[in-house]
């Protein structure tokens, strides 16, 4: 599963996707080039927090999916928000159609990523409150559980 990678985001960005791709200096593209900064900047601030999550460095460490989710669906809202404005201004800021489609290979790899930390994290939930449900209950079903006969003499 993908929760024991300890740089579960890092690996998906190794491409450098954004870094570089040369505007020339006029006034639009320097505006393109801030607002494509601040979505990198809104991007790699919650892929620090994901790996901070996964122990960061080399120690491995599994990834908590009920904490992981909030933070994937984060950043798919951060790349539908890229990817949005590189396909609204791709022609002014002169984006090349390359980092565009890897914008949008990032971009389903972090809502698969999401879909299934959410999946998981959803599922734990529900045996968490079935456990807690048949607890109050009594067993499982509704039924009480067997008592345990005292050990040692009598």
């Amino acid at each position: 599963m993908f929760f024991r990678t300890a740089r579960p985001a890092a690996a998906l960005l190794g491409a450098g996707l954004l870094v570089g791709f040369g505007l020339a200096a006029s006034p639009a593209r320097a505006d393109c080039q801030e607002d494509i900064a601040k979505f990198m900047k809104q991007r790699d601030a919650v892929i620090s927090q994901l790996n901070a999550m996964a122990g960061g460095g080399k120690k491995k460490k599994q990834l908590d999916p009920a904490a992981a989710c909030p933070k994937f669906r984060s950043l798919t809202a951060i790349l539908n928000q890229t990817v949005a404005y590189f396909e609204k201004n791709k022609d002014w800021c002169g984006v090349p159609d390359q980092v565009v489609d890897g914008a949008r290979k990032q971009r389903a790899q972090f809502a698969s990523t999401a879909g299934q930390a959410c999946g998981i994290a959803a599922k734990i939930a529900k045996m968490k409150a079935q456990a807690a449900r048949e607890a109050q209950e009594g067993g499982p079903m509704g039924r009480p559980q067997a008592q345990r006969l005292p050990a040692g003499p009598l």
